[in-house]
């Protein structure tokens, strides 16, 4: 059977759901902490899937 099928479509009531208990589990205050961390983590893998290290990255001089 099609897993499509069988799970259906999310809809909009789902994702009303899905964001409140997100609310509920970490509150207001972890939210922003967490999209914070979960960004970072995509630079991360966007930065590694490339093949870039940090070492080839040039790096700015500092003035004196």
């Amino acid at each position: 059977m099609n897993l499509f099928i069988i799970l259906g479509v999310i809809g909009p009531w789902q994702i009303i759901l899905i964001v409140a208990l997100v609310l509920l589990l970490f509150g207001g205050k972890k939210i922003p902490e967490l999209m914070r961390g979960l960004g970072q983590g995509m630079k991360e893998f966007k930065k590694a899937a490339k093949g870039e290290d940090e070492s080839e990255v040039p790096q700015k001089k500092e003035e004196k």
